[in-house]
Parts: C-alpha cells; sequence; structure tokens
C-alpha cells in the first residue's frame, strides 16, 4: 500500500454502518488538525467511481448534507430509477471555523486545500471503489455553493463538472449569516473573494458550470447579477431559478438537478 499523506487516519467500522454511509477523520496541515468527512458508497461491485463533493453552509458539518439534505437517499433513488450512474459522495467539514471558514485562507489554515486537495486524496485512500481514475465533481449550498463555485473554477484542471445551490456570491454575504466581523474573511486577491473574479481569471480552464436559486431566497439578486456577468462576459454556464427559499426542502429537491447536471456532463447522451 502506497504511504498516506496523512499523519493519522480513522475510518468507520463497517459493521456499524448504516444506509452506505460511512466516515473518515484524518489529520492535516491544512486544518492544523483533523477533517472529518462523510461518505456515501453505492451498493454494488464497482471501481473508478466519480467522486461528488458536497459542500455545506454556515452552521453545519460532514452530517449535515446526509442528515438535512438527505443527500445519500436521492443519489441511490436516481441510481435505482436509471437517470445517473453510480457515483460516490464526498461530504466533509467546512474546517469548522466559526459559523463558517467560507472554504477560504487565514490564520494559516487553508480550508481551500483541505476541500481541493486533502479531501479527493483521504476518499482514493479509503474507498476502494474510487481510484485515481476517478472523475471529480464540485457542488455545495449557500455558503458551501461560494465554495464549490469559486474552487471548481480555480481548480478547473482537476474537476470535470461544478454546481452551486443558493450560491453566496461574494465575501460581503457572508454578514448575513455569520456573527464573526466579515473583515475576518477578506483576502489578498480578489479571486477568493468574488465567484465572478475567480470565473474570469479561470476561464479558459473553466469546466461545466450551473447554478440555481429559489425565488424568495435572500441570496436570490445576487444570483441573477452573477448569472447577468457571466453573460455579458461570455462565459457558458447554466442558471435556473425555481420557486423556494433558502432552506433544506429547497436543497432536498435540488441536489437532483446537480446530479443529473453531473452525469450528462460523464455520461454524454448519444
Amino acid at each position: 500500500m502506497a504511504e498516506s499523506k496523512f499523519r493519522t487516519t480513522e475510518l468507520s467500522d463497517p459493521r456499524f454502518e448504516m444506509d452506505g454511509l460511512r466516515f473518515i477523520t484524518v489529520k492535516t496541515d491544512n486544518l492544523k488538525g483533523r477533517g472529518d468527512i462523510c461518505v456515501w458508497v453505492p451498493e454494488g461491485d464497482h471501481q473508478d467511481l466519480p467522486i461528488v463533493t458536497l459542500l455545506h453552509g454556515v452552521y453545519g458539518s460532514a452530517w449535515i448534507w446526509a442528515m438535512m439534505g438527505a443527500a445519500h437517499i436521492t443519489t441511490k433513488r436516481l441510481i435505482d430509477e436509471g437517470k445517473i450512474a453510480p457515483c460516490v459522495l464526498a461530504m466533509p467539514s467546512d474546517g469548522l471555523w466559526g459559523d463558517g471558514s467560507a472554504y477560504n485562507d487565514h490564520d494559516g489554515f487553508s480550508f481551500e486545500k483541505w476541500i481541493a486537495e486533502d479531501v479527493p486524496q483521504a476518499v482514493r485512500e479509503n474507498i476502494p471503489q474510487v481510484s485515481d481514475e476517478s472523475k471529480l465533481f464540485i457542488s455545495g449550498l449557500s455558503m458551501g455553493g461560494f465554495g464549490a463555485l469559486r474552487i471548481g473554477a480555480k481548480y478547473g484542471h482537476q474537476y470535470t463538472g461544478v454546481t452551486g445551490h443558493s450560491s453566496i456570491t461574494e465575501i460581503e454575504q457572508m454578514k448575513i449569516f455569520v456573527e464573526e466581523p466579515v473583515d475576518f474573511y477578506r483576502q489578498a486577491d480578489r479571486e477568493n473573494e468574488d465567484v465572478f473574479t475567480a470565473v474570469i481569471n479561470n476561464k479558459d480552464t473553466l469546466p461545466p458550470f450551473r447554478f440555481d436559486c429559489g425565488e424568495t431566497d435572500e441570496l436570490i439578486e445576487y444570483n441573477r447579477k452573477l448569472h447577468a456577468d457571466l453573460d455579458a462576459a461570455g462565459i457558458p454556464h447554466e442558471y435556473e431559478e425555481f420557486k423556494g427559499g433558502h432552506q433544506w426542502e429547497y436543497w432536498q429537491e435540488h441536489l437532483a438537478d446537480t446530479l443529473v447536471f453531473f452525469n450528462r456532463i460523464d455520461v454524454p447522451v448519444e
């Protein structure tokens, strides 16, 4: 077995796992300590499965996409219905700083590299159904949408598709949700504060890019502006609006749109 990137790794015991969910905890320099990943693996004899990373919003952690968003249930249903091919879900914590890390770098912590580098590596090391050949996708909701859209744009060389639901689009919007001063989140490079800048700076390597938002969501106007700015810049993307607000019922329903979008990229219709 190849040497692990991580000093320590804990993997849940299969005897006690339920519904295909398991947990990985690794120690990484990027977090100056441990990080958690909830993983869902479909039943069956699989190899080289794609990895779909789902980033949570403020207040949450590695468990919330499964236990509040029913992500694994939706994914299994779509697989059983033949609407998507099997895939693995990787649902990491954001690093657990304050109300939310914004998946950015500050105070010597690299929450971005935790997501872009450590999470895929930890899944490859511990889940036999994936490998170095596995395609990578990334999505998220709210603050996680900000992280997914921005990180997906910056790391376009490794992600095959990128989506966001009800996404924060610029760092100033964090103050809507967190008690920490927004100045803590400010970055030296504008592309780390603003999704549009990250996309423009990396447009030549941008993967297929999609986002949606609820019509009564407090972030709807920001999402509409991002859509308009991308249109004006001639950046190919998909944007949709649906009924609903900034709530789990919306994300439970529209995760399916992300998974079908990713499947369309990975398994094109002939």
